[in-house]
């Protein structure tokens, strides 16, 4: 195993408010800290890791201190969650070159993941979602991703790896996404010929007004999911002031939702939110959007604690189905009321009550007939 103190850089709590203090009930006070020594991760549920990596947005700054502004908001909140034990193990070293800030990155992931820890990364630029998935290559783990963001950084005439860095994530060999999701696209940034594109992969994509309409559909996707990265381009300009993609997207409170959704999800063990430059930022707001979108992914993740396996049949609800002469078993749980359809090959995937009515009504699930496209 690597020493990660190598790949890390220890938490200046002068810079996170040390000054001030933190009471018994804030999460200041209630994490493990990486100060002199990274602290025994044995117990721990969730490790946060920051990284001021932007030279992919190409944005040259070597003063970055966005990490550590989100830190100041997030240790300010109150901590909930007693059964979610938190370590933060400080910010990656910046390499001279951006392969290098990814690679540090990517070994650290490796060696949390091994040991079966679920990350946040905060800071950098949207393209260190690459250094997230090439944790899962070098584990040779093939994966379901997950990207929320306004735009979908496909653009092949760019030069900039902010705009781009999809392009390796989904075409690369060997590839280990078996599947992607983009969620809260917005149409007018997008080409017409890139969702034909991606509609041909396979590849699910959903357009901003339709996840506002009915957010709670995106819980089985993100449930599904491994890796999930969270462009704060995705949220409103008005809610996330350094956020000067759109005036429109999500509300704060749907991202908050969004991230609670990532929580509960016992398949995501990488979970990044980037985008967020705070020398842009207006009163610190969007580094308190980001540090409330963490707290709720603490909460997702201590319900999703109390959630018994699928191999526990008597914490569920059986409902046998038939529908385009097929016979599908969906599952119910007891304690959640989260739902589980099976597919012909006997796997569960996550789904939702919308999915059983439909077919309670002999019709296919969408959600059903696509995950069957992709696995024939």
């Amino acid at each position: 195993m690597h020493d990660l103190s190598d790949f890390l850089s220890p938490i200046d709590l002068l810079e996170i408010n040390e000054d001030i203090g933190f009471n018994d009930g804030q999460l200041g006070k209630n994490v493990l800290l990486f100060e002199r020594d990274i602290p025994d991760l044995s117990q721990v549920d969730i490790v946060i890791i920051g990284i001021n990596e932007t030279r992919g947005a190409g944005v040259y700054s070597s003063k970055s201190h966005a990490a550590n502004k989100i830190r100041k908001q997030l240790y300010q909140l109150h901590y909930w969650h007693s059964s979610i034990v938190i370590a933060d193990i400080g910010n990656i070293k910046a390499g001279s070159e951006l392969k290098d800030s990814y690679a540090a990155l990517k070994t650290v992931l490796v060696e949390l993941m091994r040991i079966g820890k679920t990350i946040v990364i905060i800071g950098g630029s949207h393209d260190v979602t690459l250094a997230q998935y090439y944790a899962y290559k070098e584990l040779n783990q093939i994966i379901e991703a997950s990207c929320i963001d306004s735009l979908i950084d496909l653009r092949g005439d760019s030069v900039i790896k902010n705009e781009n860095f999809l392009l390796e994530m989904l075409t690369s060999e060997p590839n280990m996404v078996r599947h992607y999701n983009h969620i809260g696209f917005q149409s007018y940034f997008v080409h017409p010929r890139l969702l034909e594109t991606m509609d041909k992969l396979r590849f699910d994509c959903y357009r901003l007004g339709i996840v506002k309409e009915e957010i709670e559909e995106m819980e089985p996707v993100i449930r599904n999911s491994n890796l999930l990265s969270f462009d704060i381009a995705a949220i409103k300009s008005a809610d996330a002031p350094s956020n000067n993609q759109s005036p429109n997207g999500f509300s704060g409170e749907e991202a908050c939702v969004l991230s609670q959704y990532a929580g509960y999800s016992r398949n995501l063990n990488t979970f990044g939110i980037y985008g967020y430059f705070s020398d842009q930022d207006n009163n610190n707001l969007t580094a308190k959007q980001i540090s409330q979108m963490i707290w709720y992914f603490i909460d997702g993740k201590s319900k999703g604690k109390q959630e018994p396996s699928l191999k526990e049949t008597s914490a569920f609800n059986e409902f046998h189905t038939f529908f385009s002469e097929t016979d599908t078993l969906f599952l119910q749980s007891k304690r959640s009321n989260r739902w589980w359809m099976q597919l012909p090959d006997k796997k569960f995937i996550a789904c939702s009550y919308k999915d059983y009515k439909i077919a309670s009504k002999n019709e296919m699930p969408e959600r059903w007939l696509r995950a069957l496209e992709r696995n024939v």
